[in-house]
């Protein structure tokens, strides 16, 4: 057996990034970026009136001076003359500064009377002026590899961007393996199973940024599987669930070079998810998951979806950690690393008393997966421990 982190290093030597394509910004919301985004254009491109009110010289900006009001601007309709002394511009928010004006004085500190404006006898330091290229300047980047949040988009638009270049979303063929299992909403027979693991892996992994492709059950015989395996062409991962023990039935574990995978490395120090595997077929990278649902979701938390963030550029780390204190003592832990199902809550971490990598019903309720290092002692509440978001 190979530790989580030689696994997780594996993996990502087996699955390098993919190439890069461009897209129309309105579909980049997820994606990844690929290349440094360059603003075409200063942002924004002209000192513009943060309030409604006066723009006027600031020179001008006396308490109870009157000026001449010459006419006004709003946003979208700018006004083409120049600011003499004296004299004032009616302005609305966005709306470019006239030449010659340098602030704006708010309406609320002002009164009007048909072409004149008197200023107040208590007028606020603020210019209220957002000046060019006062959020970003043409030339400036967004720097890549990222993904991007609807906010990037924002940006890239307002930097005047309509097209992005993104990395390749990597397409991942999922394969379920035994003839104990039978899709959802099919009549199982007396001895058989809804093939649950797969709907799940699915979600996570299109959530990672994966293109998922779900293939029909290998059933447990040589030919199907290679049938099956070989319906996965074109992808650039294949991940198969269950499959991957020593059984009798088991035959991804035990065909292995029947079925021209090179292996990598098989069996990990973790619980759930030891009998996990990795290799190549064809070429191809084949993540081999284990067929209990916690074990397999576990495992592509733990594995899977870090390898497909990596595969889109974004730096090969394992999956976010973040510390909290736990609220009820935890057993010292044997050889192996430890995921366990988790609540937290604001007060801190709560691990479910029923850890049985059979049941999907904690795993629901669980938003987290406490991680507990090879023979870590026993823990005391209020103690800090590592765990992953779920």
């Amino acid at each position: 057996m190979i530790s989580v982190a030689q696994a997780l290093g594996h993996l990502f030597e087996l699955a390098q990034p993919l190439g890069h394509e461009t897209i129309p910004l309105r579909a980049g919301a997820g994606r990844v970026l690929a290349s440094d985004a360059i603003a075409r254009r200063d942002q924004p491109p002209f000192a513009a009136s943060a309030m409604d009110g006066y723009a006027l010289r600031d020179a001008d900006a006396q308490p109870g001076a009157r000026l001449t009001v010459i006419g006004e601007a709003a946003a979208g309709h700018g006004y083409s003359g120049t600011l003499a002394a004296g004299e004032a511009l009616r302005i609305f928010t966005g709306a470019p500064l006239p030449e010659g004006a340098n602030r704006v004085v708010i309406q609320e500190d002002t009164k009007r009377a048909g072409d004149q404006v008197v200023l107040g006898q208590e007028l606020s330091r603020d210019a209220f002026v957002r000046p060019a290229g006062a959020d970003f300047r043409a030339g400036d980047h967004l720097a890549a590899p990222r993904r991007l949040r609807p906010s990037d988009l924002a940006l890239l638009a307002a930097m005047n961007l309509d097209q992005i270049d993104v990395a390749r979303r990597p397409v991942v063929a999922v394969i379920a393996t035994g003839d104990e299992l039978v899709m959802p909403g099919e009549a199982p027979g007396p001895d058989q199973i809804i093939a649950s693991n797969s709907f799940g892996l699915l979600a996570l992994l299109e959530e990672a940024g994966a293109l998922c492709r779900l293939l029909p059950i290998a059933r447990d015989n040589l030919p199907a599987l290679q049938t099956v395996l070989k319906a996965a062409a074109g992808a650039d991962l294949i991940v198969t669930i269950g499959g991957a023990s020593v059984g009798d039935h088991d035959l991804l574990g035990m065909q292995s070079e029947a079925l021209g995978l090179e292996r990598n490395f098989y069996k990990v120090a973790m619980r759930p998810g030891k009998p996990l595997m990795a290799g190549r077929i064809g070429g191809v990278p084949l993540i081999g998951l284990p067929g209990n649902p916690v074990s397999a979701m576990v495992c592509g938390t733990v594995f899977v979806a870090p390898v497909i963030r990596a595969m889109q550029g974004l730096p090969a780390a394992p999956a976010p950690r973040r510390s909290a204190p736990l609220l009820e003592p935890l057993a010292a832990n044997g050889p192996r690393e430890h995921y366990l199902r988790a609540e937290l809550t604001p007060e801190g971490l709560r691990a479910f008393s029923r850890q049985d990598s059979s049941l999907l019903s904690v795993l629901s309720q669980a938003n987290a997966l406490i991680l507990r290092p090879p023979h870590a002692p026993a823990t005391i509440p209020g103690e800090s421990s590592q765990y992953i978001p779920l």
